[in-house]
């Protein structure tokens, strides 16, 4: 079956980044995104690109607290605060007891409590979903898992979700409204090959962006309330490795006119690429 939207849609928004992995929108509409290198990047909504820090290492997945504070998940550090001044400060870099082995995708609620995909080490199955306060206290609350990576917290905050990278799956947790997790289950399979990072619309659809197949797929919700994804299809792909080139992570647009455009971060070159995809995607934690 051909991809639900064509890789053709597909442009250049940014350029000159060094290999992105991650990308994040603050609530005055510029996008943010990390670097091979340590790089953290802003980029204006003209598409205008700035170095505002350096980590000195590699950056995983990034997030804005409820307050526009950017949070970057940096393997060799841990948890890292970056202010919009590029002033930089180190978060956590335990969860309890644990040590972060690899902190990889981060995610805000509401309320401001942080949670991260400790991926572990490749193929030793020790990975993690911590949960951390806004004051920095953290604890794992479901182990162990292989890679464990990209996450996504449903509108109504009662549903995360987390990628699963080297079995290709998408793990489904219920959360109560006073926080407790319970236990976790598949919620879809097969996605793509080493699906990474994971994004919302307010449909309820859930996006995967796969490194190794070059492609993006949508997972869409079960209908009567049921207990995994309906459906997986293959949403966007890119034989040539261009305009989709090893997609780690995305993000919707948040000003007027860009809520249905979904930004792609490609590790594979230097590029953040865009496409309108007809539905808007689901506000996060700090935009209002």
């Amino acid at each position: 079956m051909p991809p639900i939207i064509p890789v053709e849609r597909f442009e250049i928004f940014a350029t000159g980044l060094d290999h992105p992995e991650c990308l994040a929108f603050d609530n005055d509409g510029n996008l943010w995104a990390g670097g091979e290198g340590g790089q953290v990047y802003k980029i204006s909504p003209a598409g205008l690109l700035q170095q505002v820090a350096s980590l000195n290492s590699f950056n995983g997945g990034i997030a804005f607290s409820p307050d526009d504070e950017l949070i970057v998940c940096n393997p060799a550090q841990g948890l890292v605060r970056v202010s919009k001044n590029g002033e930089i400060k180190l978060f956590a870099s335990h969860a309890g007891e644990r040590k972060l082995i690899c902190p990889n995708y981060p995610v805000y609620d509401r309320a401001g409590n942080l949670y991260v995909g400790d991926s572990g080490n490749w193929m030793k199955q020790n990975g993690a979903l911590c949960r951390f306060t806004p004051g920095g206290e953290g604890e794992v609350i479901a182990a162990p898992f292989g890679y464990a990576n990209g996450l996504a917290l449903s509108s109504d905050e009662r549903t995360l979700y987390m990628v699963e990278s080297n079995t290709d799956r998408v793990f489904q947790f219920d959360l109560s409204e006073h926080g407790a997790i319970g236990e976790h289950r598949v919620y879809a399979e097969n996605v793509g090959r080493l699906p990474d990072g994971l994004a919302l619309d307010i449909q309820g659809n859930l996006y995967a962006s796969c490194y190794a197949s070059d492609d993006i797929h949508r997972i869409s919700p079960r209908g009567g309330g049921g207990g995994g994804g309906d459906k997986v299809e293959l949403f966007a792909h890119d034989r040539w490795a261009i305009l989709l080139s090893r997609p780690t992570n995305m993000a919707f647009g948040v000003r007027d006119g860009d809520r249905d455009t979904m930004y792609v971060a490609n590790l594979g070159r230097y590029t953040i690429t865009r496409a309108k995809v007809g539905v808007a995607g689901q506000m996060l934690a700090n935009q209002k």
